[in-house]
């Protein structure tokens, strides 16, 4: 069985010099139409309860995140590891109900605590924006 590590690898061979000509040939705005497509395939997928097609339709979604996060380490501006440890830390702070001491009765004041969370980072990423200029 193949590992994620093993994924990496495969991607970064695809886009290299002796690589596959259509993988070099993209980028972040030639793959958005593939992801947008990717996506209708999943949404299709889960209406006909297709785990199958779910699956794969899933690591075509995968592929569209491995092929942009590649290209991002080629330009020198992140990497997939980036991209893994943001979502983790994402996860964690916006779920302090499961990872710290907060607490939620039901499905609603869970979400309510993620929208408050999310609207408190945006605040703090636009006020970094404006210290900035």
């Amino acid at each position: 069985m193949y590992t994620f590590g093993d994924l990496v690898n495969i991607i970064a061979e695809l886009r290299s010099d002796h690589g596959c000509p259509w993988d070099r040939e993209q980028t972040y705005e030639s793959l958005k139409k593939c992801l947008a497509d990717e996506a209708e395939e999943v949404y299709d997928a889960v209406d006909r309860h297709d785990m199958e097609n779910l699956c794969e339709e899933l690591g075509d979604i995968l592929l569209q995140v491995m092929l942009n996060s590649q290209i991002a380490k080629e330009e020198g501006a992140f990497t997939i590891d980036d991209v893994i440890d943001g979502l983790c830390h994402k996860m964690i702070r916006r779920h302090p109900h499961v990872f710290g001491n907060a607490r939620v009765n039901s499905t609603e004041e869970g979400l309510a605590l993620w929208n408050e969370i999310k609207a408190q980072e945006k605040a703090e990423k636009k006020r970094k924006c404006l210290d900035k200029n």
